[in-house]
């Protein structure tokens, strides 16, 4: 364990972003998955709204530094692509 104050506070600081970024990550993660679900049933309407939510959770990450911009373009893409498959 730390010593000096600013090492705990460093600590601290550390372990609440990363429990913050796992939570978004999560979400972000859960979402895709609905995604891919749907286009595996081959259910256009639950693909599409699913896609809409998805691409917003997945920009709010890259917004706030969790996803690189190029990722979160890259992942957008690919679950446009495989909604517009089955539409």
């Amino acid at each position: 364990m730390a010593n000096i104050k600013s090492a705990k506070k460093r600590i601290k600081v550390t372990e609440i972003k990363t429990a913050r970024n796992k939570a978004i990550k999560s979400k972000v993660k859960t979402s895709i998955k609905k995604v891919e679900a749907a286009v595996a049933e081959k259910n256009t309407e639950a693909a599409k709204a699913a896609l809409v939510n998805a691409i917003s959770d997945i920009n709010k990450a890259a917004s706030k530094g969790i996803y690189h911009k190029n990722n979160a373009a890259r992942k957008v893409s690919h679950l446009t692509k495989a909604v517009n498959s089955i539409a």
